[in-house]
């Protein structure tokens, strides 16, 4: 699948501070083994909602704890304040701000990565096969598929959801970037037609980003986008039909935090919203409530 283009080019995003891999064996130093890692997530942050989506589907509970953070950042410099000891442990007096997501590890009682992409890989790749009836979020050969979705989530949809909303803009620089954003939810429309995944009928890694990249969308952007907008959004009854679907899957819908969602994007938010917040398009509480 290719991305529509946008017509700005996306900055490139600063390197995470932590990169370190989860090996194979004990040769690797940071080997898989049962309780030794821990996740740090803070579930209003997308990045984290990920990674929690990918601990539930592969029934890591009790093989690798997590610990849930406040929704909202408390650190003056946009960090949570109970990861600061984590973070100078690990980096002695480091000057950046303690972020989620973070895997540590118990044993050192350092981090060993804060990178969602590699965290997201190794849970799948080192952790997968505790239990025998979890999905291969990443299969072999659906590399370059899920690479694709993730760009067309990050550009074509957030990145263009942002701009089409973005106070101060141009309107037609704005309508433009709508115009992308429809095209790109067009194309999404077309493929659930006929498949129940995005990339045909098994779940995988691109699923789980594009549900998170969906949330977003309908409680985040949309509150930047005027009424007739989100009706055009909403107008893509396959895609919407799909997310309604996940969010009833308690791997997704049970970690959706919809309060701290809203918390942290009114915390943060510097623009004004538009008519379209009071036109909701799913009642994610709704579908949630399934999972129980």
């Amino acid at each position: 699948m290719s991305a529509t283009p946008l017509t700005a080019v996306p900055s490139a995003l600063p390197l995470p501070p932590f990169r370190g891999r989860i090996g194979r064996d004990a040769r690797s130093g940071h080997y898989a083994a049962p309780r030794r890692y821990r996740l740090h997530l803070s579930l209003s942050c997308p990045h984290c909602l990920r990674i929690a989506v990918t601990h539930g589907l592969l029934g890591l509970d009790d093989i690798l704890p997590v610990t849930r953070l406040s929704p909202v950042p408390d650190g003056p410099d946009g960090g949570h304040s109970t990861l600061r000891g984590l973070y100078e442990a690990s980096s002695h007096r480091y000057p950046g701000a303690a972020a989620a997501p973070v895997l540590s590890d118990e044993w050192t009682g350092r981090i060993v990565s804060t990178y969602t992409l590699d965290i997201l890989r190794d849970l799948d790749r080192r952790f997968g096969g505790y239990s025998s009836d979890c999905p291969t979020l990443y299969p072999h050969g659906a590399e370059a598929g899920i690479a694709a979705v993730g760009r067309l989530c990050e550009q074509g949809i957030n990145e263009a959801a942002q701009c089409a909303g973005q106070a101060g803009t141009d309107r037609r620089a704005r309508d433009t970037a709508l115009g992308s954003l429809l095209r790109v939810l067009d194309s999404l429309e077309r493929r659930l037609t006929h498949q129940d995944c995005i990339l045909g009928d098994e779940l995988t890694a691109a699923d789980v980003q594009l549900w998170v990249t969906l949330v977003r969308l309908d409680t985040v952007h949309r509150w930047h986008l005027d009424a007739a907008a989100v009706r055009r959004i909403a107008d893509h009854p396959h895609l919407w039909s799909y997310a309604r679907r996940l969010a009833a899957h308690p791997a997704f819908g049970s970690h959706l935090d919809l309060d701290g969602i809203a918390r942290r994007h009114h915390a943060h938010c510097q623009g004004l919203e538009a008519a379209g917040a009071a036109v909701q398009i799913l009642d994610w509480a709704a579908h949630k409530q399934r999972t129980g």
